[in-house]
């Protein structure tokens, strides 16, 4: 499979509602370039999964979003997408301190506190895996997290010093590029099992939650498409798609 040479560009905004929005909307007005990231100072209406806002003190984090043209990737496959960028970040954040991991899907934890967060949004043509919007929020310098979000931490409060916002991204986009280019060559079996090997309370049984209740169970695997595979303390396999469980934390 033929490997393409991307360029990543920084697009800086002092303040925006959302990047991912931003970056819709400029793409939609003028094609942009495959690469292209958009970082602001000030996210006043960051979007998270499940529909959830993202708390983001004005200056202190990292919140970016990219543009990616992964037509190379089969659509049904698309969640090896999901994997890769959680990849990069915990490659990127294992340069400043050790014990992260990936809360399936696509959390980034610190021990038991989560870091960081994406929403991706992906545009499908037919089976083609046209356009993928990765908005990502990093918490870097944030010392006082104020919303109802249960578990927060930064890398200020896990390190004891501050770190250049752009810098981050800098080296974020370093890790991605390789991160990105493994999925050009036979080795998404690899890019597989390093996320596995990379999850979040992957050994060992624990509380979960579905709309059958609550329960106890190991996680033994995650498939192609993203769906998880758990084991419970009964010897019963249940797979799941995003949504439909919950960690207990």
């Amino acid at each position: 499979m033929e490997t393409k040479e991307i360029n990543y560009t920084k697009i800086h905004l002092t303040e925006t509602a959302s990047t991912n929005t931003y970056l819709q909307k400029l793409d939609a007005e003028t094609n942009l370039s495959e690469g292209t990231i958009v970082f602001t100072d000030i996210q006043s209406a960051g979007r998270g999964q499940r529909g959830n806002s993202w708390e983001s003190e004005p200056y202190r984090n990292l919140t970016f979003s990219l543009l990616l043209r992964p037509e190379h990737i089969p659509a049904n496959e698309q969640f090896l997408l999901s994997q890769v960028v959680s990849l990069a970040i915990v490659d990127l954040l294992n340069r400043h301190a050790p014990g992260f991991s990936i809360k399936w899907p696509n959390d980034i934890y610190w021990e038991d506190r989560k870091i960081a967060g994406m929403l991706i949004e992906n545009s499908l043509s037919g089976n083609t895996f046209s356009r993928a919007i990765i908005g990502i929020g990093l918490n870097i310098n944030q010392e006082v997290f104020l919303s109802d979000a249960p578990n927060p931490v930064s890398l200020v409060q896990i390190t004891g010093h501050t770190t250049p916002i752009e810098s981050m991204l800098d080296q974020f986009i370093e890790t991605f590029r390789t991160r990105y280019l493994e999925t050009f060559s036979r080795s998404t079996q690899r890019i597989r099992e390093e996320y596995f090997a990379s999850l979040y309370r992957n050994d060992g049984l624990y509380p979960f939650s579905s709309n059958e209740g609550t329960f106890q169970a190991s996680i033994i695997g995650v498939e192609p498409d993203g769906h998880l595979i758990l084991s419970t303390d009964s010897g019963e396999e249940k797979r799941f798609a995003f949504k439909e469980v919950s960690f207990l934390l």
